[in-house]
Order: structure tokens, then sequence, then C-alpha cells
């Protein structure tokens, strides 16, 4: 029923000056619009709404994922605007803080400034 229909991610935020700052300037997402209630942004191929809520819960997992050809270069380039990237203790991440999946697919993991997870991927 809904396989056709295009799916939007959503993303909460309680600092939406900052957070329009992070999606915009910082990860280059195309703002479009603020209708009060949420920020919509695009990317290459799908919308994110971030939503303004009065409290956050984090969750413990990514909640958006951004695939991208060159991760090496992706990471740098973010890092070089600040962004930090996070470190786990369960699996072996590099210098950068790459993570490399046994088949070869390689995740690396950030916040934003609620601290929603968000991930790149490159795929094998």
């Amino acid at each position: 029923m809904l396989g056709s229909a295009a799916i939007t991610p959503l993303v909460g935020t309680m600092k939406p000056d900052a957070a329009k700052a992070f999606y915009a300037d910082t990860l280059g997402l195309k703002f479009i619009a603020d209708d009060g209630f949420a920020m919509i942004f695009e990317g290459k191929n799908a919308r994110v709404r971030v939503s303004k809520v009065p409290a956050i819960a984090p969750a413990q997992y990514a909640v958006l994922a951004f695939t991208v050809d060159d991760i090496e270069k992706t990471v740098d380039g973010l890092t070089a605007k600040g962004v930090t990237f996070a470190r786990f203790g369960f699996f072996v991440q590099d210098a950068r803080g790459i993570w490399t999946a046994p088949e070869g697919t390689k995740v690396a993991w950030f916040h934003d400034p609620d601290l929603n997870l968000l991930s790149i991927v490159q795929n094998v």
C-alpha cells in the first residue's frame, strides 16, 4: 500500500536554531521550509523533517544514515566543520572513528545538536 509513497525521516529538536545551522551549514542539506512546527531539509534522494519538540529522548541507535562514496573524505570534511565522531567500545574503529563490518561496509557515527545519533555509511 505504501510501497510507492515517498518516505520522510523525522528527527526531533529542542534547539531549532542550532539544528537549522547543523543540518544546513554543517551537513550541507538544502533548507526547504520552516512551518513553525518543523523544518524541512533536502538531500539527494529524500527530505528530512526536523520537528520542534518540547523534550528529546535520543535513541541509542542511528536514526538517519547518509550513504556516501568516500567515507574517509566525508569524515574528514565534517571533522573540519567541528563534527566529533562517536566512539563505541564494543567494536574496533579506526583513527577517524570508522568501523568496518565483516563484509566491508564502513560506518561512522556522530550526533546532531540534540544528541540524535546519525551515521555515514559506505557500502561495499
